[in-house]
């Protein structure tokens, strides 16, 4: 079993969120090959990004893409920030979003408010979008299958 992390399909932005790593186009092929090798595969669209790849539109790409490359499963969760020094996720989030979308600082702050997570009904509403998605294009929201089935001999 091989998950892939994705949390957006545009190219530019994940280069710019995570430098050096493979780009979604990259990690759906790859995806992709390990499926025609046999294994059980599915992607991990966690974080999904507050109003920056949580659309409606976004997530129905996402979707629908991961299921033309033959995911197994897709997991869709909120974008946690946690700590408050310089190397901690909640600062070097803020610092993106500064130079990147500094239009979007004020939701971020009226949505996680002093926690580590967005609120309980932007999450709600979060499942509820992933859950009509998954249902539409035919693809798990969970990781199934029996891992016996991928182990020479079984266990």
């Amino acid at each position: 079993m091989i998950s892939f992390s994705l949390s957006t399909l545009d190219e530019k932005l994940a280069a710019t969120l995570e430098p050096g790593a493979p780009s979604p186009r990259v990690r759906l092929e790859t995806m992709k090959k390990c499926k025609d090798a046999g294994f059980l595969v599915g992607i991990n669209a966690i974080p999904s990004l507050p109003y920056i790849s949580d659309s409606a539109g976004q997530l129905e790409e996402m979707v629908a893409k991961v299921k033309s490359y033959g995911a197994d499963y897709i997991l869709i969760g909120g974008l946690t920030l946690y700590g408050s020094g310089q190397a901690d996720s909640k600062t070097l989030y803020y610092k993106f979003l500064e130079r990147t979308f500094p239009g979007k600082i004020k939701d971020y702050q009226t949505l996680y408010r002093d926690f580590f997570m967005p609120s309980k009904t932007y999450l709600r509403q979060l499942d509820e979008r992933a859950e009509g998605l998954c249902r539409k294009y035919d693809i798990p929201r969970k990781i199934t299958g029996s891992l016996n089935v991928f182990l020479p001999g079984g266990v």
